[in-house]
């Protein structure tokens, strides 16, 4: 959905106040939001990588986000992996993620995969995002 038809999509009051620096960049600006607010991006891994990513993701308003992982937060993980905190250490990193995520953007939908990857689900759980 490169190219999605944002007629269908609004952006609301919390949205101008939440994005409101995006708004006012050329390279932006509503149109862009809306693209933004209409994305959907699958991330596999929460790792030293997908955490950084997850939460600039959430934090510039993707509408949806996937997220492929089936390991647990280990404290080994901590100083690279931003996304999880020392409380979710032996929880999921899936679980970690999302709430991490709804802390910064409530409005993000997060679905979640806690399953490896492989060739025998990856076209199933890539087929609904534009970007992986």
């Amino acid at each position: 959905m490169l190219n999605p038809d944002l007629s269908t999509v609004e952006l609301t009051k919390d949205d101008y106040e939440r994005y409101s620096r995006h708004l006012i960049l050329p390279e932006v600006g509503v149109e862009g939001q809306k693209r933004l607010k209409a994305a959907s991006v699958l991330c596999i891994g929460t790792g030293g990588l997908g955490s950084p990513l997850l939460l600039y993701l959430a934090a510039a308003g993707v509408g949806r986000l996937g997220i492929v992982d089936f390991d647990v937060v280990d404290s080994s993980n901590l100083q690279r992996q931003v996304i999880h905190g020392t409380s979710w250490v032996g929880k999921p990193k899936i679980q970690s993620a999302k709430h991490r995520i709804l802390e910064i953007n409530p409005y993000c939908q997060v679905d979640l995969y806690e399953t490896r990857l492989s060739a025998a689900n990856a076209l199933e759980i890539m087929a609904d995002y534009d970007i992986v």
